[in-house]
């Protein structure tokens, strides 16, 4: 061998054992849970980088069916919610006119973050608030509370191939409900969501000793340089100062070493800001003997109805508010289509007719903007349009929303497992039946727990 290839040979075979060095380092499961979820992260920014999702279009076509008879009924809704019953004097309450104290903090909250977890902020706020109220968990069990909560509430791909955590990663949401009926069914407590909430309701539950979960939204930077991009993340407001004009809250986001998360501030002007992105909804876990004190608390929110037409008045109330623009509009229309469903109101076509205002608002001043932050992912988040246009007939536009957020707005396999049962229900109605058994199989592949699929299932006479 000439005596210059050599030392070509030796760096070659050098590279060669680096990079299978650093394969079988990164198998090591404790380096593969650290850096798993960041390599992704990164991936994921990459494709995005050239093909950008927020400039991705959805244009529905409007044509309704009337159902088939052979198109049942979902089972159960997977928006609204079943509570204990409140008693009658409680459901029409007013808030007490005595305003709560000017600043309260809540001690006795242990923080949990989100580290090495991939969309995890969902059993990391839900652990945080059952942990506030003493349940630590089931005891025989090996794993941390919030991995507890995520087996059940994000259990991932069906692949026994894959550990826990990775199977756990391609699923990039946890709904409100799934928290809720974690709390009811498999702990002590008990738990309730409502829309509609806001600042002054907040500081009343804190100051009565009921830290809130809410959803809001969050803007983050994906790559440096590059792009901040918006998406959803649940938070644990454990107090407020008025004097500050700012809450208490702790981001599972960011990370505990540094304490960063732990105790953040926000103002009450960027909290509404980043609220609006989820119709103010607020999540309360609480002790059974405790709930008619909470009721009193709520007021006329212990009424979901209620709460579901106050979001319906606010939404209308900022979509006429000529101060919003931009997201915060969008926002705001997407916030009416939400409400008009969980109203469950006769006419579905209003819902759907509001959610074709909302997308052409995303299509015609949002996108030429050429803004990352452009809300992309709200349908990962919230499903209500899948509710109105299925329920007016419209099962074509079903199909092609659910297309979108499958392939277009998320360039890599993702567990939506809401958007293939809606898709499959939508081809059922339409008589596509080997396609629809074919979708609503790959939402269980995503997440075995989902019950409104398993449910569907049973109603068709199918065979998961």
């Amino acid at each position: 061998m000439p005596p210059m290839r050599k030392p070509i040979v030796k760096i070659l075979l050098a590279l060669v054992l680096l990079a299978v060095l650093a394969v079988g380092l990164y198998n090591v499961p404790f380096i593969h849970s650290k850096l798993a979820w960041r390599l992704d992260n990164l991936r994921v920014s990459i494709i995005y980088f050239f093909n950008p999702p927020q400039d991705v279009t959805f244009h529905p076509g409007g044509q309704s069916i009337p159902t088939p008879t052979s198109n049942l009924p979902i089972p159960s809704s997977i928006i609204t919610q079943t509570i204990t019953p409140i008693p009658s004097e409680l459901a029409t309450s007013t808030l007490t006119s005595t305003p709560p104290p000017s600043s309260v903090i809540l001690s006795n909250v242990t923080f949990v973050d989100q580290n090495n977890r991939y969309n995890y902020c969902g059993p990391a706020n839900l652990a945080m608030a059952l942990e506030y109220w003493g349940w630590k968990g089931d005891p025989s069990s090996l794993l941390e509370l919030r991995d507890q909560i995520a087996a059940v509430v994000k259990p991932g791909e069906n692949d026994p191939s894959l550990n826990f955590v990775d199977r756990g990663n391609s699923d990039v949401n946890v709904m409100p409900y799934e928290l809720m009926d974690f709390v009811n069914e498999k702990t002590t407590l008990k738990a309730l969501f409502r829309y509609g909430g806001d600042i002054d309701l907040l500081k009343r539950l804190i100051a009565a000793g009921f830290p809130v979960i809410t959803e809001k939204g969050i803007y983050e930077p994906l790559l440096p340089d590059y792009s901040v991009q918006w998406g959803g993340h649940y938070s644990f407001t454990t107090g407020y100062d008025d004097n500050l004009q700012e809450f208490v809250w702790q981001d599972s986001y960011l990370p505990k070493p540094t304490s960063i998360g732990k105790d953040n501030k926000a103002s009450y002007a960027d909290y509404t800001m980043n609220w609006r992105a989820f119709n103010y909804i607020f999540i309360i876990v609480y002790p059974a003997d405790r709930e008619q004190e909470l009721f009193q608390v709520l007021g006329p929110w212990s009424d979901q109805d209620w709460a579901a037409q106050h979001a319906l008045d606010i939404a209308n109330q900022e979509i006429q508010n000529s101060q919003l623009s931009g997201n915060d509009l969008f926002f705001a229309m997407f916030n009416k289509v939400t409400s008009l469903v969980n109203l469950q109101y006769p006419d579905y076509g209003q819902a759907g007719t509001a959610y074709d205002e909302a997308n052409a608002y995303y299509n015609n001043q949002l996108v030429p903007t050429g803004d990352k932050r452009i809300p992309f992912r709200i349908m990962w988040y919230q499903t209500a349009p899948y509710y109105a246009y299925y329920y007016s007939g419209r099962y074509q536009d079903v199909i092609d929303l659910a297309n979108l957020n499958l392939t277009e707005r998320i360039k890599l396999p993702r567990s939506l497992e809401e958007s293939w049962f809606w898709r499959a229900r939508a081809e059922y109605a339409l008589g596509e039946f080997d396609n629809a058994y074919a979708d609503m199989r790959q939402s269980l592949y995503y997440h075995p727990n989902f019950q409104p699929a398993l449910d569907m299932f049973s109603l068709w006479g199918v065979n998961p």
